[in-house]
């Protein structure tokens, strides 16, 4: 009986021992599963980017144009309201109505440090064959804004509304020059063009004179030329000064600020049609997700803030906000309309 005790000790001790390994083991892979958590959170905490060094944010044009404007004023209140620590510059790259720009960030992949702003040539200018890099090899960030155009002639032009032009058009459309600074299929063509399509006119015969230089108002005030088509901002201190009258702006209501608001709009007018310029920003080629999600909410801060309302409102630009997604979206929806009435002018690459 008792060899029989003893061998039933033996085997409660050997039970016991293996239930504190397993216990013991299951401690560990417990351990093992907690630091793998730990470890992941962590690695994802520090996946979270910021800028380490100078951010550069390229304006495809000189000085002073609605590139340049937006793209300093955007630099400024991100500095000023500490919306981003660190240096941000604006360098002028011009050239090919944008597509020199293009071209050097291009060669900047994956960098997140080569920002750039642009607008609706970045749609115009590839699909006219003048660059190879369209909105698709870039990372849309977000749009922040919407500009409009303004068509103005000389003070002392025969026309006094945008109808009455129109139908002089109408019935000899060779007869009137509009100039631009854009190249043909471009901006300052393809505004004009849209809206003069929605008025009847023979857009296949509109006489349009591309002044890159910058001469487009001058051309029209000594009469050169009979129609400018340029922003609205371009506009402002001319038509205080007394030397031209806008017939019309493209925006979907009268615009609000000293002279703006007298600004008769195209579709009060009777033409059921707007152009946005809308304007934003990209980044390089394959932009990290971690990159694109600092930007994408740094440029939303700016767009709330209200040192970026009042800059708008000096500007006479409206709010356009659009996240990374929505703002691609939007652009391949611009590429194939704006694609059609270029293809309609025989422009089409």
């Amino acid at each position: 009986m008792r060899k029989y005790l003893i061998l039933l000790f033996i085997l409660v001790a050997m039970l016991i021992s293996a239930c504190g390994e397993n216990e013991e083991g299951n401690g560990e892979d417990d351990a093992t599963e907690t630091s793998a958590e730990e470890t992941s959170a962590s690695g994802s905490e520090g996946a979270k980017w910021k800028p380490e060094e100078s951010i550069e944010i390229i304006a495809p044009a000189g000085a002073g144009g609605g590139w340049d404007t937006t793209a300093r004023m955007a630099a400024q209140v991100f500095s000023e309201e500490g919306i981003i620590d660190g240096n941000i510059g604006v360098v002028n790259m011009e050239g090919g109505g944008g597509a020199v720009a293009w071209a050097h960030v291009a060669g900047f992949e994956e960098n997140p440090y080569k920002l750039f702003v642009s607008s609706p040539p970045i749609i115009f200018i590839p699909l006219n064959g003048q660059s190879e890099y369209g909105h698709e090899e870039f990372t849309p960030i977000a749009n922040i804004i919407a500009d409009y155009a303004a068509f103005a002639v000389r003070e002392d032009a025969e026309w006094d509304s945008i109808n009455e032009l129109f139908e002089d058009m109408k019935e000899d459309p060779e007869s009137i020059t509009v100039v631009g600074t854009s190249s043909p299929g471009s901006m300052d063509h393809m505004q004009f063009v849209q809206i003069a399509k929605a008025a009847g006119v023979d857009i296949t015969k509109i006489r349009y004179v591309s002044a890159q230089d910058g001469g487009g108002l001058t051309q029209l005030l000594n009469g050169s030329v009979d129609v400018y088509s340029t922003g609205v901002a371009e506009t402002v201190e001319q038509v205080r000064a007394g030397n031209i009258k806008v017939l019309g702006v493209t925006s979907e209501e009268r615009l609000e600020g000293d002279v703006l608001e007298d600004f008769p709009t195209v579709k009060e007018q009777g033409i059921d049609e707007t152009f946005v310029n809308w304007r934003g920003f990209f980044g390089p080629p394959n932009m990290s997700p971690d990159a694109l999600a600092y930007y994408e909410a740094k440029f939303k801060e700016l767009s709330d803030s209200d040192a970026f309302a009042e800059i708008r409102s000096q500007f006479g630009w409206d709010e356009l906000y659009m996240n990374s997604e929505e703002y691609s979206q939007f652009l391949d929806e611009q590429k194939e309309s704006l694609g059609a009435l270029m293809d309609e002018l025989g422009l089409g690459n």
